[in-house]
């Protein structure tokens, strides 16, 4: 939330990026989220071509009483952007689908919230022509981890080269201890964010905008009838649960088909 302030710096609102696979309800769900979402969502693989951008306003009530004192004569509550991109597949990171070439385009973002399909359809196609909420997680995280390693390799390769004064090496230092400390995570399949970084080498690889090092959200996508009981009785959002506790994750469920109505 914020109150406007002539004299304070320009507020930047937080950004998200949306990712999962193909057909598993990521630009319906934009679509109901975001005013005026105009993302294509249709039954086919990679719908999605160019990002969708789009802006949401986070309402809350403590605005208004935090105005009163202090005499605002303007209220900006906090806004989210959402950045929906092509779905990825298996081997996105080899150059298979499309969603590996816009990763750079939620590389800025602040989250991740990764969208998995937890609703059975034979109307709907899924990819790997079947339900597996796990699997699914799996194939997004091994390329999101894969998308940091070629990101990594080439920073470590750059902080090898040429001269350094004494305070850029020290520099360099702190951020080759910082990638060596998460490149361990990723090949043990734990992502950057398990990685333990101290002040500095976390401000050291700030603008490498590490995609495992995000805070993630699974949004858990079931039937409208699964959403009264937040999936209490669906078994692929029971395991999804059971899965994100082991990352440190959180589980949103959602109905992107019911939001839309």
């Amino acid at each position: 939330m914020q109150l406007h302030c002539p004299e304070a710096e320009p507020f930047q609102e937080l950004q998200a990026g949306i990712v999962g696979l193909p057909n598993v309800g990521k630009s319906t769900l934009f679509n109901a989220i975001v005013e005026n979402g105009k993302a294509a969502a249709a039954n086919f693989p990679f719908c999605t071509i160019e990002p969708n951008v789009g802006m949401v306003t986070v309402p809350d009530e403590r605005l208004a009483k935090l105005s009163s004192i202090s005499g605002s004569k303007e209220i900006l509550p906090t806004t989210v952007e959402f950045v929906d991109i092509a779905g990825l597949v298996r081997g996105a990171s080899k150059g298979e689908g499309l969603g590996n070439k816009f990763l750079a385009n939620i590389r800025e973002t602040d989250a991740i919230c990764q969208v998995v399909r937890c609703f059975e359809d034979d109307d709907i196609i899924h990819v790997s022509g079947k339900v597996d909420p796990l699997d699914d997680i799996d194939v997004i995280n091994l390329e999101l981890a894969f998308a940091d390693m070629a990101q990594i390799e080439k920073r470590l390769e750059r902080l090898t080269k040429g001269k350094k004064s004494p305070e850029e090496a020290a520099k360099a230092a702190i951020e080759k201890d910082a990638l060596d400390k998460i490149v361990v995570e990723i090949e043990a399949g734990r992502g950057a964010r398990k990685a333990v970084l101290n002040a500095d080498e976390l401000l050291a690889i700030k603008n490498l905008g590490l995609l495992t090092l995000k805070p993630l959200i699974y949004a858990a996508n079931v039937s409208e009838d699964d959403l009264g009981n937040q999936g209490a009785n669906n078994v692929h959002v029971q395991a999804l649960r059971k899965r994100a506790a082991e990352e440190g994750a959180e589980v949103v469920v959602v109905s992107a088909k019911c939001m839309m109505y």
